[in-house]
Formats: structure tokens, sequence, C-alpha cells
């Protein structure tokens, strides 16, 4: 089952009860605003917890927790280097996923008609 397979064959059935809760454990991680711009930043580069701070105007400790909720939900890795971790988004999927909701806050905002 794919999100890109538009043959509507997908809809038919629901998917697994775990893919279920995975979902909804990552789109409840980006209902945060603090939370989405530091993703949405993080699809772009590497940052360490003090860069991320200042870039998104949030104070380091709650980055440090943001962080670690975004972590555990599989929407970002670390990556260590010595006593500094690099935190990144994790892959394509969140990358699309996080267009796909910015283009459709877009649309809604100023009335763009939707895509089939």
């Amino acid at each position: 089952m794919y999100a890109h397979d538009d043959s509507g064959a997908q809809w038919a059935q629901l998917p697994p009860a775990d893919q279920v809760e995975a979902a909804s454990t990552a789109l409840r991680m980006l209902a945060d605003p603090g939370r989405l711009r530091m993703l949405w930043l993080l699809s772009g580069d590497e940052y360490d917890v003090a860069s991320l701070a200042a870039a998104v105007g949030i104070a380091r400790p709650a980055v440090s927790q943001h962080l670690a909720k975004l972590r555990l939900a599989g929407l970002v890795s670390l990556r260590r280097d010595g006593r500094h971790t690099h935190y990144r988004a994790r892959g394509g999927h969140v990358r699309r996923l996080l267009a796909e909701v910015m283009n459709a806050a877009d649309h809604h905002l100023h009335g763009i008609p939707d895509h089939d």
C-alpha cells in the first residue's frame, strides 16, 4: 500500500492497526507549530540544538524536548560527532509529508483549488 498509487484500490481496505498508530503519532508531532517549524528546517540541513533553537526562537531545553519527541516518532535522526549531536529530518517521506501539508495549508489560506 503506497500513497503514490492512484489506482483507488489502496483506499478499499484499512491499513494495519500498528501502521495507523505510527501515522497518528507522527501527525500529532506535526500538530505543534514549533515542532513543525523545526522539522521544516531539519528537512533542509542538519542542526545542533543551539543552532536550531536560535533559528526557530525557542529555548534550548524546549528544543531538546521537541527533538526527543520527534525522534521517538521516527521523524528525525541524529548523528553524533564527538560531543556534538546533529539532527536531521528522517528521509524523503518526512520531507514530502511536510511539503504536502504546507501546500494544503497554502491552498486553504489562499483559496487555491485542490489537485486531483
